[in-house]
């Protein structure tokens, strides 16, 4: 925090290569000036704040928000504000990130959540998740949920992740009455509400494969909460084959027709979550002071008390 804000613009080392400075001039109309512009007033918006006790200002962790908001510093700071928010809000969501807790380790070593080692052809960071390998009488949806956050905290400040954006490949076979029953639709929604307009990723494709029948209602349930642009990202697609038009079988794990098996990507990304577990755990010394408004206990329509309107101000990106 106390760091002069001319020194880290200026230590600012441009993580992108060649291709993806390219990506972002056309895409999020980043060049030189306009992020060291950007990057000064949303350190000074941060330093002003008078809710904001405590927050990273490294160059990196602002342009998550500035690089999914397209250089937008108004709706990169109102962005920043709710993704405070939201971790004080859920903190057994999105808060204590820690891979050595045994929970989150399980369900790692599991292979709930791979974050594939190859991007696909356009650059992007593609997550598999496979719910039948998550045990739902074993873990709660706050450890599932909580599971999600360490795998994406882990990636955010990967600046090609920033500018390419995400790709998400959800396998449902294995999805059991039991997944479903753990999750409210009052968490649902939330939950839904919080990934759209409070974290900084930009997600570009949302597939599934081999949804049983009844999880349909619940999936489509889920879809209808998004907002219009995040709802034509979602493709449904009926088996593999069909998903392996869709997206690059070589990069997928060798279980699903990749090259590399599973478990070595596991073993993989866990070296980078051990190696990143400071600063991991390092975000929850992050603090905004949340107005009583704010209080998640007050019921609205929405569930989410008096937060509602921030949230709703932002529906559309």
């Amino acid at each position: 925090m106390g760091m002069g804000g001319q020194h880290q613009v200026e230590g600012y080392e441009c993580g992108l290569s060649p291709e993806t400075q390219t990506a972002a001039r056309v895409e999020l109309r980043e060049d030189e000036k306009t992020r060291e512009h950007a990057l000064s007033q949303l350190r000074h918006w941060i330093l002003k704040h008078p809710k904001i006790k405590n927050c990273r200002t490294d160059a990196v962790f602002l342009l998550r928000f500035l690089r999914t908001k397209k250089f937008s510093v108004p709706l990169a700071q109102d962005m920043l504000e709710r993704y405070l928010t939201i971790r004080q809000l859920y903190p057994n969501w999105f808060q204590n990130l820690d891979i050595k807790d045994p929970a989150m380790e399980a369900i790692i070593d599991s292979g709930y959540l791979v974050p594939l080692p190859q991007r696909d052809r356009l650059g992007r960071q593609v997550i598999l998740s496979c719910a039948g390998r998550f045990d739902p009488y074993k873990f709660t949806s706050a450890q599932m949920a909580r599971a999600h956050s360490l795998v994406v905290e882990t990636l955010m400040d990967e600046e090609e992740n920033q500018v390419h954006g995400y790709s998400h490949v959800n396998d449902e076979s294995g999805l059991t009455m039991g997944h479903l029953s753990a999750w409210s639709l009052t968490d649902i929604r939330n939950m839904l509400r919080c990934i759209q307009n409070s974290t900084p990723m930009r997600h570009k494709e949302t597939h599934f494969i081999n949804i049983p029948s009844y999880a349909t209602k619940i999936i489509e349930f889920a879809v209808s909460l998004l907002n219009d642009k995040l709802k034509g990202r979602v493709l449904v697609h009926k088996n593999l084959d069909e998903l392996k038009l869709a997206v690059d079988p070589k990069i997928l794990p060798k279980e699903y027709g990749g090259e590399i098996p599973m478990a070595e990507m596991i073993a993989t990304f866990k070296t980078t979550l051990h190696a990143k577990r400071d600063e991991l755990k390092a975000l929850d010394d992050m603090y905004i002071e949340l107005s009583s408004k704010d209080n998640c206990t007050s019921t609205t329509s929405d569930g989410l008390g008096g937060i509602s309107g921030s949230f709703r101000k932002l529906e559309v990106d």
